[in-house]
């Protein structure tokens, strides 16, 4: 997909569940390494926890990376729950700690499975998004005597133009969203009679 939403910022929020300290933080994270960056800063910053339970997504849609750990919990208790509310969540980009300090009382295998989906599900609600939008970078040389339709097409799909250049045509670089790059390229030949034929560079 190349639209789809994301985290703007990081947030923290913590719930207690029979003394037991669940502190989750969420943010966002473009990559994998930007994700297990972001848990080992959260486990340095506190080092004295019981369990760091973790699950992050990097992603959307069909194409996905996802991460999970129940950092000493019984298996299952808690990364999974975690993850579970992750994928509902309608989130990509995003990557979440729930660090537990224990309180004395064991709350038993389904006792930590909600105690952990509530945590996610806590950290989600208080989370606030934004869409991201994937971009593919094109080049394209056009007429002078095009330049000003080529502007006001440009404008219509949503591109992002860096300063022309102007030599025997005026080279044009641009950012457009993935789903309007094949429609806007045919504007564009249909325009200059087939002379232009915007070129991809790379996608960011």
């Amino acid at each position: 997909m190349s639209r789809y939403l994301v985290p703007k910022n990081t947030y923290r929020v913590e719930l207690k569940v029979s003394n037991s300290r669940f502190i989750t933080t969420i943010g966002p994270a473009s990559s994998t390494k930007a994700a297990h960056d972001f848990i080992k800063r959260i486990r340095e910053e506190m080092p004295d926890a019981t369990h760091h339970v973790y699950a992050f997504k990097i992603g959307y849609g069909a194409s996905v990376s996802e991460g999970l750990s129940d950092d000493g919990e019984p298996s299952g208790t808690s990364g999974p729950p975690a993850l579970a509310v992750v994928r509902g969540s309608g989130v990509g980009d995003v990557v979440l700690v729930i660090t537990r300090y224990f309180g004395g009382t064991k709350l038993g295998t389904g006792g930590l499975v909600a105690a952990y989906t509530q945590a996610a599900q806590q950290a989600f609600s208080a989370l606030e998004t934004e869409e991201k939008v994937t971009r593919l970078a094109f080049t394209m040389e056009i007429p002078y005597s095009l330049f000003e339709k080529v502007r006001i097409l440009l404008d219509e799909y949503a591109c992002v133009v860096k300063e022309p250049e102007y030599g025997s045509d005026v080279k044009i670089e641009y950012l457009i969203p993935e789903e309007n790059a094949d429609a806007f390229s045919g504007k564009i030949r249909d325009l200059t009679a087939g002379r232009s034929c915007p070129r991809l560079v790379e996608e960011g």
